[in-house]
């Protein structure tokens, strides 16, 4: 894999340049080299301590401590299924179940065609949903199995991609206000294209019977 592409690189430096220090900038910056390639390549990680002076095994070690950034490749969706006490009332354990059915792996694998990542977790906060559902950290709930089937087909066939993009992508809009970043030398950092505001993501409704 290579390292952050031109674009990437142009707004790592500028997210280094609005920091007093440039190791303040590690998360953020891991969260950009993520945006790219859906994780953190080893190339990325280097790169990202060259600019922000410190050891590649620090940026590493950092990522790792985090559950939102991804030390291997993992599908272009990440379905996490909520199982705590909430959602496991509702139903979770048995959606979890119908999710690795349905999609033919198990928790923590990865379909053969890179699509869909699928894992447990404890508590998703959103318990007035339950069960629920993350896709690339944004809500969906509560679902049943027939919901969970219609939300996997419209990741599929792209007709959520305007509420879901792939997973890395936290946010599609760039600072564009506050004070001007600066590069070491005192010049302007490199400007940095507005791209549109996401819409919040659609939630799927449970089958009322």
């Amino acid at each position: 894999m290579a390292p952050l592409n031109e674009e990437s690189l142009a707004r790592a430096r500028a997210v280094v340049a609005l920091y007093p220090e440039r190791r303040s900038a590690l998360i953020p910056l891991c969260h950009l080299a993520q945006a790219q390639d859906g994780w953190l390549t080893p190339e990325a990680m280097e790169q990202i301590a060259e600019l922000v002076d410190v050891t590649a095994a620090e940026v590493r070690g950092t990522a790792s401590f985090y559950d939102m950034l991804h030390l291997e490749p993992i599908g272009r969706h990440l379905v996490a299924v909520c199982t705590n006490i909430a959602c496991l009332l509702a139903g979770g354990y048995e959606l979890l179940e119908h999710a690795e059915e349905h999609l033919g792996i198990r928790a923590g694998q990865t379909t053969d065609d890179g699509e869909f990542t699928l894992e447990e977790v404890e508590c998703l906060a959103a318990c007035d949903v339950a069960p629920c559902v993350q896709v690339n950290h944004r809500f969906f709930g509560p679902l049943d199995d027939d919901a969970f089937d219609r939300l996997v087909e419209g990741l599929r066939s792209g007709a959520l991609a305007g509420d879901v993009p792939r997973h890395g992508v936290l946010c599609r809009v760039e600072r564009a206000v506050g004070l001007l970043a600066r590069t070491g030398d005192g010049g302007p950092a490199p400007a940095v294209e507005e791209t549109p505001v996401e819409p919040p993501a659609r939630r799927a409704t449970r089958k009322r019977s």
